[in-house]
């Protein structure tokens, strides 16, 4: 899951000089396994940052569509998403790191190799390390939908993130989001609605794509009557 940022600015930081973050960090705890695919895996796929643009045919050894997933959590939908697309290669942004260390043991256990990991802020992957127009689709699961009003802002879809995500969308690229929160589903449509380089897929929201399974904690959802709201939007 993708967060907004919580902090405060520091005081040699004023408040309208803040950068967008994508994220908060919280505390969490590593099994063994994570912990030792940390250690043997990391070395080959988590991808350390840099300010300067990846060039994927050197990263996965081939040209193939890129797919860019911001927040993906504990990873169990990216490895199944990557999986199911092996002709797709995907690069997971996630700054926890027992995240990091699930992913790293699914990859592992499913000897994944069009999947890549960056243990960095998203908004500066995005601007540093990806270059402009070369996303095939971007994926937002279940972003950090920040329910209290006062904390609104700081939600990840918003206007100026979305203007510079789009940049790195190829024409014809498309960008997924879902969410289980009502109110920031509405946002999210008319944020993305608003964006003029982005058409709707859908009337509104659109059905949940096959490549994106259903999650446990979904699935919960569901059969309790919860909603959840999938956008998908292409570039023009």
């Amino acid at each position: 899951m993708t967060t907004d940022d919580a902090s405060a600015p520091t005081p040699s930081t004023p408040t309208h000089e803040r950068a967008i973050r994508s994220y908060v960090l919280r505390a969490g705890r590593m099994g063994t396994g994570q912990q030792r695919a940390l250690a043997e895996l990391g070395p080959r796929f988590v991808l350390p940052y840099q300010d300067t643009p990846l060039d994927p045919g050197a990263v996965f050894d081939r040209q193939a569509p890129l797919v860019l997933e911001i927040g993906f959590g504990m990873g169990d939908a990216t490895a199944q998403i990557a999986a199911k697309l092996p002709d797709h290669d995907f690069i997971g942004v996630e700054v926890h790191t027992p995240g990091v260390g699930a992913l790293l043991k699914r990859i592992g256990e499913q000897e994944l190799t069009n999947l890549r990991i960056v243990q960095h802020d998203a908004v500066q992957v995005l601007e540093h390390m990806i270059a402009p127009a070369s996303l095939a689709g971007v994926h937002i699961f279940f972003p950090d939908p920040w329910h209290k009003k006062k904390h609104n802002k700081r939600r990840l879809i918003q206007s100026p993130f979305v203007a510079k995500l789009v940049t790195r969308l190829a024409p014809g690229g498309y960008l997924h989001c879902a969410t289980d929160w009502q109110p920031y589903a509405e946002q999210m449509l008319e944020v993305l609605s608003a964006e003029p380089t982005l058409q709707n897929t859908a009337e509104g929201y659109a059905p949940r794509p096959d490549y994106r399974p259903l999650t446990k904690f979904e699935a919960r959802g569901l059969r309790l009557g919860h909603g959840v709201w999938d956008l998908v939007f292409k570039k023009r």
